[in-house]
Order: C-alpha cells, then sequence, then structure tokens
C-alpha cells in the first residue's frame, strides 16, 4: 500500500519565505501580462499607471486603456485567480482528506456534481427567486449532493476506502456528467451551445459583480483550514493516528465536506468545469515545500492562482481572436505534467520503485 501523501521523503524544498515571495512575484508578474496581452496590447506601465489611478482616487481618464484595464481584462484575472486558488485548495484537502494521492474534486465527480446544478440553473431558472446568487447555490448544491453520494456509496464497514472512494467518484463523474447533457439536451436550444461552452471553462463572461462570492469564500475556507493545518497532517496520516492525536475524525471530515463543496461550488458557478488544477498543483507545491499543511496551502494558493491566469492567458490569446475554453488548456498542461509527477515520484501512486 503506498504511504500516506504527508510522508514526505524528501526534505523542504526552501524556506517557506523566500517561496512564497517568489510565489507572489510570480503571480503579480502573470496577472500583469494577464492584463497587458490581447487583442490590444498594453505596456506593463499603462496598465499598473490604471491601477494606481483608481486605487488613489485620481481623475480617471476616458482612454481605451483604462476601459480596458478595468471593465474587461482586470476583473477577469482576478475571477481566474481566485478560481485557480480555490480549486488548488480543495485538491489539497481532499488529496488529505482521503489519503490518496489521485483524488480531487474532478475526478471525485464533485465538480460533476456542481455542472448539474449549475446547468438546471442556466437552462431552467432553478433558483431564480435568489437572483445573483442562484447560479453559485444551484453549483454549492450539487457539488454537496456529489460528495455525499461518493462518500455514502464508498463507505465500506463504516470505513473509507480510499482506492474505492476513487472509483465510486469516477463512476458516478459520468453518472452526473450524463445527467447534465440529459439537462442540456431537454433545455433551451437556444442557451445550449453558452452552456457547453461555459461546461469546458472560460471566464469570457467575468465581471466585478462575479468576484466577492468566490473571494469571500476562499478567504473564509482557508482561514478555517490553515486553522485546522495540525489536523489536517493528522488526518493524512490515517483515521487511528489521527484519533490518537486527539483529532475528532468525524466532525473535522464533515467540516472539510463542507469546505470543499462550497469552494468547488462558487468556482465551478463562474467559471464552469476546469479539471486538472485541483490534481497537479498540490502536488507541484509539494515538490518546492514538502507536505506540510501549514506550507503547502498558502503556496498553493498564489501557486494555484497564477497557474490558472497563466491557462486564461493561453486560452485567450492561443487562438485570437477566437477563445479556447480554459478546460482545453489546464487539459493539455496537467495530463503531462501528471505523467512526469507519477515517474518521478511512483511511490505516491502505489508504484514500486
Amino acid at each position: 500500500m503506498a504511504p500516506p501523501i504527508t510522508a514526505s521523503r524528501r526534505r523542504d524544498r526552501a524556506p517557506l519565505s523566500a517561496v512564497l515571495i517568489g510565489c507572489a512575484v510570480l503571480l503579480l508578474v502573470t496577472m500583469t501580462l494577464g492584463v497587458a496581452m490581447g487583442s490590444v496590447p498594453l505596456s506593463p506601465a499603462a496598465v499598473w499607471q490604471a491601477v494606481f489611478d483608481r486605487i488613489l482616487g485620481h481623475p480617471q481618464p476616458d482612454t481605451v486603456a483604462y476601459e480596458i484595464v478595468w471593465l474587461i481584462r482586470l476583473p477577469r484575472v482576478l475571477l481566474a485567480a481566485v478560481v485557480g486558488a480555490a480549486l488548488t485548495t480543495a485538491g489539497t484537502v481532499v488529496q488529505a482528506l482521503v489519503r490518496n494521492a489521485l483524488a480531487d474534486p474532478f475526478l471525485l465527480g464533485v465538480s460533476s456534481g456542481a455542472s448539474v446544478g449549475a446547468t438546471a440553473v442556466l437552462l431552467f431558472g432553478a433558483f431564480a427567486s435568489l437572483g445573483v446568487w442562484a447560479l453559485s447555490a444551484g453549483s454549492v448544491l450539487g457539488a454537496l449532493a456529489a460528495m455525499a453520494a461518493v462518500f455514502l456509496v464508498s463507505r465500506s464497514s463504516r470505513q473509507l476506502a480510499p482506492t474505492q472512494l476513487i472509483l465510486c467518484g469516477v463512476v458516478l463523474s459520468a453518472l452526473f456528467e450524463s445527467v447534465t447533457s440529459f439537462l442540456i439536451f431537454r433545455g433551451n436550444p437556444q442557451a445550449t451551445q453558452a452552456v457547453l461552452f461555459w461546461l469546458l471553462g472560460s471566464f469570457g463572461n467575468a465581471n466585478w459583480t462575479q468576484l466577492p462570492i468566490p473571494a469571500v469564500c476562499l478567504i473564509v475556507a482557508m482561514g478555517y483550514l490553515l486553522a485546522q493545518a495540525r489536523s489536517l497532517n493528522a488526518l493524512a496520516m490515517g483515521t487511528e493516528p489521527a484519533a490518537s492525536l486527539g483529532v475528532d475524525v468525524v466532525r473535522l471530515r464533515r467540516n472539510l465536506f463542507l469546505v470543499t463543496s462550497l469552494m468547488v461550488g462558487v468556482a465551478v458557478a463562474v467559471s464552469g468545469v476546469i479539471g486538472f488544477v485541483g490534481l497537479v498543483v498540490p502536488h507541484i507545491v509539494r515538490l518546492m515545500v514538502g507536505s506540510e499543511h501549514r506550507r503547502v496551502l498558502p503556496v498553493g494558493v498564489l501557486f494555484g492562482a497564477s497557474f490558472m491566469v497563466v491557462g486564461d492567458l493561453l486560452a485567450r490569446t492561443i487562438v485570437s481572436p477566437q477563445e479556447m475554453p480554459i478546460g482545453v488548456i489546464t487539459s493539455f498542461i496537467g495530463a503531462p505534467t501528471l505523467i512526469f509527477l507519477i515517474r518521478r515520484r511512483p511511490y505516491l501512486y502505489g508504484a514500486t520503485q
């Protein structure tokens, strides 16, 4: 049996402060490029000038550059960063929760369940009384229902078998995807194309009103997870070791279940289903800082945000003036990266050395 994912076989690569500073710089650079590059290229100086003018309350110039930065590109880049951070954090938590390096919200069917709820809102107006909260509510409820179904089906003799959890997640994910396809088939034909594009992942409709909900959810979730970092480390070693260290395993799992579903639900609501981020990025982060969750979580937020910003930038520019779904980009990047990681660290995936 493969050792738990917290059993690091290498020393931490670098001091946490140095890695955080490096990741923060990387995020600033990628966000600057994300705002500057596009069909109308801008210089980094023009981007930051527009940002500082707005922050410092200077008179807002009536220029094309200012409108592009504040009304189009900056909210999109910020939303991509928040979603990338949320999916990375959710993937890190799920891998510790089930003690399996191949687990993530996408493989466990949580993202697919969230897409069912979101599709019901988009095509049939479910939760319409909630107004702007309708899409987030549908996605979160779908994610909660999906994760609950996966956990219930995979439980064996009141124990959570990691391998069985992955298998059940894959099967139920296919079931949820078929439900989504059925809803699309039965829904409004005029909205079908837009929904299909959204399901592949896109930030094309990003605006400032979409940013607060996922940002607040991410901040609250990170605050809770950092406070529970020691418990996460214990849980990743197994149920019995965690219980022997005084961790209330049942309560912790329930809370992690809710936090993960919340993050994935709001992320899917604003971006669609984006795979591989929550699976690949946590492993890259562990290569840099080890497996201690007090280190992995904050670094993962910054690196996951940068990863998603770069992916969105490629989606906007690689086939310009058209836009490619970001799920295609993350799959192209994530699949080879995961293969490389499996070959480099086979003991994490149950392979013999």
